[in-house]
């Protein structure tokens, strides 16, 4: 029996239809009706959920909530099956339902690092709340009690050697390091390993970007994800460990705080140029060369490439840092993304097809082996009139791009040009040359160029003092990821940094001294005016 059909119950009003239930139930079953609690969100709200679920959700989660849309055979994670009552976002114990402000929340803030997108800028609060009653009558949400949330203990102060004690808890204690990686990166030993419940594969999460993070990335975000686990993937929960006394509450919260620390401070802010700043002498001599820490670091997002068949909805490059410095006649970019893997890797084999065999290959055969890890840079081939830029995806007959495309094996950088994706036409020869490195789930490529070009119609003259759009690709071979199957971004500019001319700085002495000869010719003749 469902919310819907207890009737109305105010005082000794009752309905019809309560009074036909009443007359054929057992009285052990309404003293159980009566004590229990009614549902926040009731039938009769879920009634007005169902066309919205239908317009909105069942695309990805099906007509009956199983998690069976039509979209679902191109997303990695695959969407949530509701009919199983099966949830990762929860301050409830690992295996109990969530709470409607779980839901809730889950529903107006989207699940960062998957398609789950967020739904608060585009529906009412009143639309959402009967989106929840209609998601919970696909499982056994009314069969008992409202689900409660867990106590959480108070966190101790963010302390130096906390930390200290968080990584080793991290790394020995709770042995998070075995699929996330030393560096939280994603690249554990149990990482290639990893499935859901239903046996699609999984990314280990790269916990150096909280703001990817299921179900929020604050210190108590964390902390909860650690006590309830992620029901359905292979994310346990630590409340066990606290019950069998073998660490405290206090100690589950310092490994929160440790794996907060692994993110920068604040979200990375996207800026639309990035500036190669001007330094006298030698460029760095490649991307672990100290002096890049003394560099501005941008972020540039990438998102799948679903625009141009065959098409990719599963990137596992989510964004690079870029950093840029010139010394007048030659250009450095280091590149640094976060990768679990250095393409092919035998021990992801099995990851590879599972990848393969999950997303679709509705545009196209997939690659039969893992591939090298790609990534390229692009500009405008030609410099035109006006502001018409090429076409993001590689360019097309009538505008190409200029492009340098680095890749893993062979290790190798290659200059030339191209007229769309997967249409790279290397140059006979390049004068661009690289150093690569990959450590713990990361890589840093650093591509040297001369600015000026000796053919023009091959490579562009890179010209200081004016923005250069520039545009990235990156792929992982070990993801299924070739030249089309990726990580695309929008145009960005590059800004090459000009000398200061001297006016900068004679231009504010001479205002100065003018600014004080006036002012001594003003006193002089107020004085004289006075005597």
């Amino acid at each position: 029996m469902n919310s819907g059909e207890w009737g109305v119950v105010s005082g000794e009003r009752w309905t019809k239809r309560s009074a036909s239930l009443f007359k054929w139930t057992s009285v052990p079953t309404i003293a159980m009706m009566l004590l229990a609690p009614p549902p926040s969100l009731l039938a009769q709200d879920a009634e007005r959920g169902r066309p919205i679920y239908e317009k909105w959700c069942a695309g990805c989660h099906g007509e009956s909530g199983a998690g069976d849309g039509e979209a679902v055979e191109f997303m990695v994670p695959r969407p949530r099956d509701f009919t199983r009552g099966v949830y990762q976002i929860r301050t409830t114990a690992s295996g109990e339902l969530p709470t409607d402000d779980d839901l809730r929340k889950v529903i107006d803030t989207g699940m960062p690092g998957t398609t789950m997108p967020g739904w608060s800028d585009r529906l009412s609060a009143r639309e959402r709340d009967d989106v929840i009653a209609y998601i919970k009558s696909f499982s056994h949400f009314f069969d008992g009690p409202a689900p409660e949330p867990i106590e959480a203990g108070n966190p101790p102060r963010i302390t130096e050697g906390g930390l200290v004690e968080g990584r080793q808890l991290f790394v020995e204690g709770l042995e998070c390091a075995q699929c996330h990686g030393d560096a939280g990166r994603g690249d554990g030993t149990s990482a290639p390993d990893l499935t859901d419940d239903w046996d699609n594969p999984i990314r280990a999460t790269d916990l150096t970007e909280n703001w990817n993070f299921n179900g929020g990335g604050s210190v108590a975000d964390i902390y909860m994800r650690l006590r309830t686990g992620l029901d359905g993937t292979p994310m346990p929960t630590q409340s066990d460990v606290i019950d069998a006394g073998i660490i405290t509450d206090e100690q589950l919260w310092l490994a929160a705080q440790y794996v907060r620390s692994l993110s920068p401070p604040d979200v990375p802010e996207v800026r639309e140029v990035i500036r190669a700043r001007l330094i006298e002498g030698e460029l760095p001599n490649g991307p672990g060369d100290e002096s890049w820490n003394e560099v501005a670091a941008y972020y540039i997002p990438l998102v799948g490439q679903i625009i141009v068949k065959p098409r990719w909805f599963a990137p596992a490059v989510d964004g690079v840092w870029v950093q840029a410095v010139h010394n007048g006649e030659h250009l450095a970019i280091r590149l640094t993304w976060h990768d679990p893997t250095n393409s092919p890797d035998p021990a992801w084999d099995v990851f590879f097809h599972r990848m393969v065999q999950t997303v679709t290959d509705v545009d196209g055969p997939h690659i039969g082996a893992q591939g090298p890890d790609i990534f390229a840079l692009q500009f405008p081939l030609r410099e035109e009139e006006g502001s018409q830029l090429p076409y993001f995806l590689g360019g097309d007959t009538r505008r190409p791009v200029y492009m340098l495309r680095w890749e893993s094996s062979p290790d190798r950088l290659r200059e030339g040009s191209a007229t769309g994706l997967g249409t790279f036409s290397p140059a006979g020869s390049t004068a661009a040359t690289h150093t690569a490195s990959f450590a713990e789930g990361e890589w840093s490529v650093q591509i040297n160029r001369a600015l000026a070009s000796d053919d023009t119609s091959v490579a562009p003259s890179l010209s200081p003092g004016i923005p250069i759009p520039i545009g990235f690709y990156a792929a992982d071979g070990t993801s299924g990821e070739d030249d089309s199957r990726g990580a695309v971004s929008a145009w960005y500019s590059i800004y090459l940094d000009v000398p200061t001319p001297p006016s900068v700085y004679i231009t504010p002495v001479i205002a100065a001294i003018l600014t004080a000869g006036l002012g001594m010719v003003v006193v002089w003749r107020a004085q004289r005016n006075q005597r």
